[in-house]
């Protein structure tokens, strides 16, 4: 019999808005009394599951990984409103997180969404984000990649008769990502998945996160003021096809902060999934770095 595989802990914890209390689940690897503490947040539609490769190969470096389910997504609560929807609401729940986790310092590894809101985080004074590890996006996202990005989330079929058919759909969206095997993507698939009391099956995420989203307008994100500011050692990864990443912004980060490290990953676009070695090595070492 084969040796199991290590699992995470769910918790929650109650964060504020405007509009009253929400709960905020997260997944927890590893000994709460280690060393280090990794904060792991997840893009736009995902989920803190997103990370359990990530988290498994951390956990053995004996660092503790915790990784939220953003409102909104997976097994956190959904909000009323959408305008809450937004960068302001995750930094105060993150924030509450953080201040849960009861240490002085984390390192930090977000995707995309989570990767801005890490970046909003390390721009602050007093921030407790020691390392930034940015997958897949920069102080800059064009406003044609965020036009195919509204243009699915939260649109189209919400439900769903078989896992199948709802894989196909993450297949099909989710389609830069990479070259994945058939079991990656249905974990993928699993893990963005709730099954309903009618045997029915539908997206563990909030489709109003699509209204809030495209509420945005047809502009540039542009969040340079946040970059400039951030003093804590950076590694940024990008896939190779990324539009919501271009290299151009990668250079100009660079340009800006001479000590970022880069990583760049072939065969993938917006964004690298993190479920293989070769593209969870890096963050490895980088976490592993004295500074």
């Amino acid at each position: 019999m084969g040796v199991p595989e290590l699992q995470p802990q769910l918790r929650h914890f109650r964060s504020l808005t405007p509009n009253g209390f929400h709960r905020v689940a997260y997944w927890e690897w590893g000994a709460r009394d280690a060393d280090q503490t990794v904060v792991c947040v997840h893009g736009l539609t995902r989920n803190g599951r997103d990370f359990d490769e990530v988290a498994r190969a951390l956990v053995a470096d004996g660092a503790r990984v915790v990784c939220p389910d953003v409102v909104g997504r997976g097994k956190s609560d959904w909000l009323d409103d959408a305008a809450l929807y937004a960068i302001p609401t995750y930094c105060a729940d993150l924030a509450a997180l953080i201040a849960r986790l009861d240490v002085e310092a984390v390192d930090w590894v977000g995707t995309s969404m989570g990767a801005l809101i890490g970046m909003a985080l390390a721009a602050q004074p007093e921030t407790p984000i020691r390392r930034l590890v940015l997958n897949d996006i920069g102080p800059f996202v064009p406003k044609e990649s965020l036009a195919r990005l509204a243009s699915y989330v939260g649109v189209g079929p919400r439900d769903f008769a078989t896992l199948d058919e709802l894989e196909a759909l993450i297949r099909r969206v989710s389609a830069p990502f990479g070259p994945l095997t058939d079991a990656q993507w249905r974990y993928l698939t699993e893990t963005t998945a709730r099954k309903r009391d009618d045997g029915r099956w539908e997206l563990a995420y909030d489709a109003k996160i699509g209204e809030a989203f495209r509420s945005a307008g047809d502009k540039d994100i542009a969040l340079w003021f946040f970059w400039d500011a951030i003093t804590a050692p950076v590694l940024s990864l990008r896939g190779a096809t990324s539009d919501v990443f271009p290299r151009a912004v990668q250079d100009e980060m660079q340009k800006r902060k001479p000590s970022m490290q880069r990583v760049e990953f072939p065969e993938c676009g917006h964004a690298p999934a993190l479920l293989v070695p070769h593209q969870i090595e890096p963050i490895r070492k980088f976490l592993s770095t004295p500074i």
